[in-house]
C-alpha cells in the first residue's frame, strides 16, 4: 500500500480568506470559557437584525407552489426583470444581459474564470475583499492590486491604476461602498476609471453589493450608469442590503456596446449553464425585496449610522488608532500604531475575546496596519468591545512581551 500523499493543486497554495481564518483561533479561545465579543462577521443575522417578512413569505409561498426544481440558468424571468428595474433606477439602461448566482460571489468568480487566462491581471483594489485574490489564485492570474489612497477618503488611487496597467491587464475591479474601508466613490472617480478604462479596453467590474446602505446622504453612484460605452459588469445581491446572507442570492447586470461585450457574455452563459442554476425558490424573494416595501433600508442605515459614531466617539480618545469615517456598507478600517497587526488582532483575541480581522487579511500599504471591525453589533457590545481594545492597545504597546 503505497504511502505516498496526495499533493494538492499548485492553484490552492496561496488561497487566503482572512474575515474566515481569523475565526479558527477564535474557536479556539471560546473553547476556554472565555467570553467572546466577534466584531468581525459581516453577517446582520448573527446579530439584531431582522429579514424583512415580505421576502421570508413570497419564498415560502413559492417553495408551497413547488417551486423547488431547477431554474432557468440566468433565473427566473420575475427576477432578472425586477433586478433591470433596479438597475434603470439608478440610470443603468443599456442592459445586455442580466444573471442571478449563487451570492454575488459566484457572479464574481464567474465573470473573472470568462475573462483571464493564466498569466493574465486584473487591477485588484488595496484594501479589498479577499474572495478577489482568492479566485485570482484559483485560476492563475497574476496579482496586480492598486492601492486606495487613505488620506483621499479611501479613494482609488488614479496614477496608481495607470502605472499598474500592461498588456495582460483585462479588468478594473472597484469594491463601492468598499470592503473593508466603507468608503464611497467620488463622482469624479468613477469618471476617472471610466477614461482609463476605455482607452485600455478594460472592463469594469463594479462590486455595489453595499449600494443602498449609505450615510451622511453620500451619494451613491452606480458607475455603468455615466457611460454608455463602457464595458461594465455590475455585482449586487440580496445578502447585505435585505439581511439573508444565507440564502445565496446574488445577480450580475452586463452593460456596454453589444458587439465589443457578445463573446465575453456568451462565455459567461456557458458557465452558466454548466452549473445548472441559483436557488430557484428564494428567487421569488428576490423579486419581492426588489419591488416590495422598502421600510427597512432607512431604518437600517439610521440605526448602522449610530452604531457607527459611537465606536467613532471612542476611537477619538484612543492615542494610535485612527479612523476615516465610513460612508457606506457596515464596516470600518482604524489604522493602529503597531509593527503587525496580525499579532496585535490574534493577541488581543487571545486575552480579550474581542474578534476582529487584520488588515493584513485586506492588503495594504508596506509598513501601514489596520483591523476591520463591523458595525452590525447593538451598541452596548460595541462599547464594551472597544473599551476592551482600548485597555488592551495600551498595555499592548507599554509591555515588552508584546
Amino acid at each position: 500500500m503505497s504511502e505516498i500523499k496526495i499533493v494538492p493543486a499548485r492553484r490552492t497554495e496561496n488561497v487566503k480568506y482572512a474575515i474566515r481564518d481569523i475565526t479558527i483561533l477564535a474557536g479556539q479561545v471560546a473553547k476556554t470559557g472565555k467570553e467572546m465579543l466577534y466584531l468581525n462577521i459581516g453577517d446582520p443575522n448573527v446579530y439584531d437584525w431582522k429579514t424583512p417578512k415580505h421576502i421570508i413569505d413570497a419564498t415560502y409561498k413559492a417553495m408551497l407552489d413547488n417551486k423547488n426544481g431547477y431554474s432557468p440558468s440566468s433565473g427566473i424571468a420575475a427576477a432578472v426583470d425586477a433586478i433591470e428595474k433596479d438597475a434603470n433606477a439608478k440610470g443603468i439602461d443599456n442592459v445586455l444581459d442580466i444573471f442571478v448566482t449563487t451570492g454575488g460571489s459566484e457572479a464574481i468568480e464567474l465573470c473573472l474564470s470568462s475573462l483571464l487566462n493564466p498569466g493574465d491581471n486584473f487591477l485588484m483594489p488595496t484594501p479589498g475583499y479577499p474572495l478577489y485574490t482568492a479566485v485570482e489564485s484559483k485560476i492563475e492570474a497574476t496579482p496586480n492590486p492598486y492601492f486606495l489612497d487613505e488620506k483621499n477618503g479611501w479613494q482609488p488611487d488614479i496614477e496608481d491604476i495607470k502605472s499598474k496597467i500592461n498588456s495582460n491587464t483585462k479588468a478594473i475591479v472597484i469594491i463601492n461602498p468598499n470592503n473593508p474601508t466603507g468608503s464611497v466613490c467620488k463622482k469624479e472617480t468613477l469618471l476617472k476609471l471610466i477614461d482609463i478604462a476605455l482607452e485600455h479596453n478594460l472592463i469594469i467590474m463594479a462590486d455595489e453589493i453595499y449600494d443602498k446602505l449609505i450615510f451622511d446622504n453620500a451619494e451613491m453612484i452606480s458607475i455603468a450608469s455615466l457611460n454608455k460605452d463602457v464595458s461594465c459588469i455590475t455585482f449586487a445581491g440580496l445578502s447585505k442590503n435585505y439581511v439573508v446572507p444565507g440564502w445565496r442570492l446574488g445577480w450580475g447586470i452586463v452593460s456596454g456596446r453589444r458587439n465589443i461585450m457578445a463573446d465575453y457574455v456568451e462565455a459567461i452563459n456557458k458557465l452558466l449553464r454548466a452549473r445548472l442554476s441559483a436557488n430557484h425558490p428564494e428567487q421569488y424573494g428576490l423579486v419581492a425585496a426588489l419591488t416590495g416595501d422598502q421600510s427597512h433600508i432607512p431604518a437600517m442605515n439610521k440605526e448602522l449610522q449610530r452604531r457607527r459614531d459611537t465606536t467613532i466617539d471612542i476611537i477619538n480618545t484612543i492615542d494610535g488608532i485612527d479612523l476615516v469615517k465610513p460612508q457606506g456598507a457596515f464596516y470600518a478600517y482604524p489604522s493602529i500604531d503597531v509593527d503587525d497587526d496580525t499579532r496585535f488582532c490574534n493577541e488581543l483575541l487571545k486575552e480579550t475575546g474581542v474578534v476582529v480581522v487584520p488588515g493584513s487579511g485586506f492588503g495594504k500599504k508596506p509598513k501601514t496596519n489596520y483591523f476591520r471591525y463591523v458595525i452590525l453589533p447593538p451598541e452596548e457590545i460595541l462599547v464594551k468591545g472597544f473599551k476592551l481594545i482600548s485597555e488592551f492597545y495600551d498595555k499592548y504597546k507599554n509591555t515588552p512581551k508584546y
